[in-house]
């Protein structure tokens, strides 16, 4: 149709049509006249919201406004305007830091309400994360990875005021919980962590009641995409939780098959609706663990969602009643809403070619610490720039692991410790040299064999996708929450800072450090072309082999301005040290920074100790203790 000469074509047409063309164009008119008044004038219209991702983990998301206020449906290829819907409010932007020389509000202001929640809500959901001051860089990242995808509905509860006040000055939105919760780290399975479990549980019986979709979250786990459009593909779902299931029942990203998860549903991540069946259960769990402080949040959510199980809601949702019969409950997909087990071990999302969701850090062994490294391996903890730079500078090698080692024969107990053993021995050596430099240490990436759980297995779980030889965790054999606690120097000598291997890979890895760079290449000593402070045609500098501690003094004192040193090997690149009481305490630390593997199947004590310094005791053999009288650290 030639709408650009309506006019010469009704001068051309039939009556009829004369009196069609102007109808439809007097209806053009009037519609547009009151879409644009509409628009302009009415008091509901409102923009819609987008927040754009940080292009560095220093930059600040700031709002920008689009202009979506209506909606077009296409008939006939002609665009018509329809009415507007409601969009998206406005949220109070996060990052946005209270003006300087201003005071904090009362923490009568911060106590949970209704109108508190609603000022975060969008769509009517709300995500919500909760700890103690000792978490503060936990919720912080997952704070950032939210607000990074352009998330910002979400609200923290503070466990303390001193909580509370940073993230006020931050521009976080939080609330006081009135928890008067200790500052510090309360350590898994503590009274006080139990304590933690039962605030949650009151927390969501606080929140339902309001009316708003709750997606609650602990704070060792982060967002690695945007998890509202998939929450929104089961509306009809009352609760939807993750669980601790290792081996898949799907290959694509629906629901998990209830049927098949066997594992406990964690309730690390779940997301809640305001229905009459999960306030219900929300009531009575509450009523459950504060009844009996010795149940566990999460066994006593457990008992209670799997009171009744089955049948299946329909053929196609993968819901399941649960509960009471009426409580619609749905398995969170354990590929893409990831355990520590399914994202750092399995990488399952990986071998089914998924994008994950999430990853909580559950399966692991090193407490606090452990979690927080195993973000930090996969780069998905945010920390300051300084901790890319520390003070000393950096010290790094390339690992060097024979093929047979890594490859050949049956992946066994035997295989696995030889190994492991193996580079045990160079990050020795490589802990030794960063403590004579006092330089911080970047670990390498640690193969194993065999997997670690709590409980005797044939090595790799059944079913799994974890395929050996794999990078498996530090904490899978280093006792990370050892290696970085305060010791006493007397006994142990000074501490050995470690970073994670995949540091330099890091986008937040200043380029100013990886500029700073030595190379170190080991020579024999004697050869002619092996002199100290000697380079090689490629610039490296050149390092005999069995140095002492005061070659390694002297030969680097001229490139403490260095920031990194990387070592061509670190097999035989240290003697000893000089002074025999810092080589017994140097000895007296690094033997406990190795844990345990476990564990045999159907044997009791079932572990094996790790030895720092295995190589020392001719025919040592990985095995466990004969009985619970040998069952101690080789120390």
């Amino acid at each position: 149709m030639a709408w650009e000469n309506p006019f010469k074509e009704m001068a051309n047409s039939k009556p009829l049509f004369l009196t069609i063309y102007a109808t439809v164009l007097i209806g053009i008119v009037f519609s547009s006249v009151y879409v644009f008044s509409a628009i302009y004038s009415s008091p509901n219209s409102t923009f819609s919201l987008s927040i754009a991702p940080s292009a560095s983990s220093d930059e600040k998301a700031e709002p920008s406004v689009q202009a979506s206020n209506f909606s077009h449906r296409q008939v006939d290829d002609v665009s018509i305007p329809v009415k507007p819907q409601l969009q998206r409010k406005l949220l109070k932007p996060i990052w946005k830091v209270p003006p300087a020389g201003s005071k904090m509000p009362d923490l009568e202001t911060f106590k949970l309400s209704k109108e508190l929640v609603q000022e975060r809500v969008t769509d009517n959901i709300v995500i919500v994360t909760f700890g103690n001051y000792a978490f503060m860089d936990f919720i912080l990242t997952w704070v950032k990875h939210l607000t990074d995808m352009g998330v910002e509905n979400l609200l923290v509860g503070a466990m303390d005021t001193k909580l509370l006040e940073a993230l006020y000055w931050k521009g976080v939105p939080a609330f006081d919980m009135g928890s008067h919760m200790s500052t510090v780290d309360v350590g898994w399975g503590s009274p006080t962590f139990h304590k933690m479990g039962r605030e949650k549980v009151v927390l969501i019986d606080s929140i339902l009641p309001y009316g708003f979709e709750l997606l609650m979250c602990d704070t060792d786990m982060v967002w690695l995409k945007n998890p509202l459009p998939y929450i929104a593909r089961f509306p009809e779902a009352d609760v939807l939780t993750s669980t601790d299931q290792v081996v898949p029942t799907v290959t694509d990203d629906r629901l998990d098959l209830w049927q098949q998860v066997g594992a406990a549903y964690n309730i690390g991540i779940f997301h809640w609706r305001a229905t009459e069946s999960a306030k219900k259960l929300a009531r009575e769990w509450k009523e459950m663990i504060l009844a009996d402080d010795k149940i566990w949040d999460q066994n006593g959510f457990n008992e209670l969602v799997r009171r009744q199980l089955g049948p299946s809601v329909d053929d196609d949702s993968g819901l399941v009643y649960a509960y009471d019969g009426n409580l619609k409950l749905g398995l969170l997909p354990a590929s893409i809403f990831c355990s520590g087990h399914t994202y750092f071990v399995q990488a399952m999302f990986q071998h089914l070619r998924l994008e994950a969701y999430a990853v909580h850090t559950t399966f692991q062994y090193a407490g606090t610490e452990g979690k927080r490294h195993r973000l930090r391996e996969g780069m998905v903890f945010y920390d300051p720039p300084e901790y890319y730079n520390p003070p000393g500078g950096l010290l790094t090698f390339k690992p060097s692991i024979p093929k047979n080692l890594l490859l050949d024969g049956e992946h066994t107990i035997d295989t696995h410790f030889t190994l492991v053993n193996y580079q045990m021995k160079q990050i020795r050596t490589a802990l030794a040299v960063a403590s004579v430099l006092n330089r911080t240490l970047v670990m390498p990436p640690l193969w194993c064999r065999l997997d670690r759980l709590w409980f005797g297995h044939p090595g790799i779980l059944p079913g799994s996708l974890t395929k050996p030889p794999f990078v498996c965790p530090l904490d899978h054999v280093f006792e990370i929450n050892v290696m970085l606690k305060e010791m006493a120097n007397e006994e142990f000598g000074p501490g050995i800072n470690i970073r994670e291997y995949s540091l330099f890979e890091n986008p937040s890895m200043p380029q100013e450090v990886k500029e700073s760079w030595l190379d170190v290449h080991l020579c024999q000593e004697g050869s002619p072309s092996c002199q100290v402070n000697s380079t090689s045609q490629s610039g490296a500098l050149k390092l005999p082999k069995h140095s002492t501690e005061e070659t390694l003094k002297t030969v680097f004192s001229k490139f403490k301005d260095v920031k990194v040193i990387q070592f061509s090997t670190m097999q035989d690149a240290f003697d000893r040290f000089t002074d025999k009481t810092r080589e017994e305490q140097f000895r007296n630390r690094v033997k406990r920074y190795v844990g345990i593997w476990c564990c045999v199947e159907n044997h009791t004590p079932g572990h094996i100790y790790y030895d720092m310094y295995w190589d020392e005791k001719p025919g040592w053999k990985a095995a466990p203790p004969n009985s619970t009288v040998d069952d101690h650290p080789p120390w």
